[in-house]
């Protein structure tokens, strides 16, 4: 079972994180401005865009011998970097266009918020350092700061409100706002006023008895869902289940809305709406508790 998604910040830790990106976008005027100007937002913050693609590991031993022992080292493949000193911000230019707005982000972040710019000289960052999942209070300030500046404070949650609940909204506003599919699709549930909630789910992997399997990566929940519900979903998915059988194969990039029932924490019924949309690298179930039912419980398929 994959660990749910542990982006989120304590109220103090989000409230003065959240001042910083707003304090940020207004300095650069960027609220409002579509998409998202992250360019300007980097001058704003005084942190420079270094234009060379140079993180070899030549590269790296240099700079790593400069900082010492104020360094911060990666724990995966470094993707990103932070030259504190001189607020000079690498990234791996091989990573996807959309992919690299959120990293830019993320290292500004390091270098704007003040409780963290003067920790290390020298801050490096892979996939687990930007993975929702990471346990380092550090790491997911940046993320929460990168994610709050990318979707200028409360503009993504507000757009959305303005359209009927569904999963072509985010991916409608992910371009509107510069961000990925996986970006948008977070935001949306997370700062839904619904019960609702997506799956993250791995791309299908083919297997003799199942025809496939699709391994859950991640919950993302709203509040008001996690409230309501408690439930412990199966590590993973296939045809003859629920959810596996609504995943998009072949070429179907999206899975027509159709009605599941889950069970909440006082074993109420409640009638769900679920779709699903597929990209290369994942595939997300947007599930929207529509009403409660009645008081039988019900099993929810699983894999065995």
């Amino acid at each position: 079972m994959k660990r749910p998604d542990d982006s989120t910040l304590a109220p103090q830790e989000y409230a003065r994180v959240r001042t910083e990106a707003e304090r940020l976008l207004k300095k650069a005027g960027a609220l409002g401005q579509f998409p998202t100007p992250v360019s300007v937002i980097m001058a704003a913050g005084r942190v420079t865009l270094a234009q060379d693609d140079v993180l070899n590991e030549g590269f790296l031993r240099s700079i790593r011998r400069k900082a010492g022992s104020a360094l911060k080292i990666a724990l995966s493949k470094v993707l990103g970097l932070l030259d504190a000193r001189d607020r000079l911000v690498f990234i791996d230019r091989a990573v996807k266009s959309v992919k690299q707005v959120f990293l830019k982000l993320h290292e500004t972040g390091h270098a704007v918020l003040p409780w963290q710019s003067c920790l290390y000289a020298l801050v490096e960052d892979g996939e687990k350092e930007l993975d929702p999942d990471i346990a380092d209070l550090f790491e997911r300030e940046a993320n929460v700061f990168a994610t709050e500046v990318l979707f200028q404070l409360d503009s993504f949650a507000k757009d959305a409100t303005d359209h009927e609940f569904g999963i072509e909204v985010p991916l409608k506003l992910s371009r509107k706002y510069g961000s990925s599919a996986y970006a948008a699709i977070r935001q949306y549930v997370s700062k839904s006023h619904r019960d609702c909630l997506v799956l993250v789910l791995d791309p299908p992997k083919l297997t003799k008895g199942d025809g496939f399997r699709v391994s859950l990566r991640r919950p993302v929940a709203s509040s008001s869902f996690r409230a309501k519900f408690s439930l412990d979903w199966p590590s993973y998915f296939t045809p003859g289940d629920e959810i596996g059988a609504m995943v998009p194969v072949g070429n179907r990039r999206m899975s027509k809305a159709r009605v599941i029932t889950l069970v909440d924490r006082n074993g109420l019924r409640h009638e769900c709406i679920a779709e699903a949309f597929t990209t290369p690298y994942q595939v997300f179930v947007l599930i929207n508790a529509s009403h409660t039912l009645t008081k039988t419980t019900i099993v929810i398929p699983t894999a065995v």
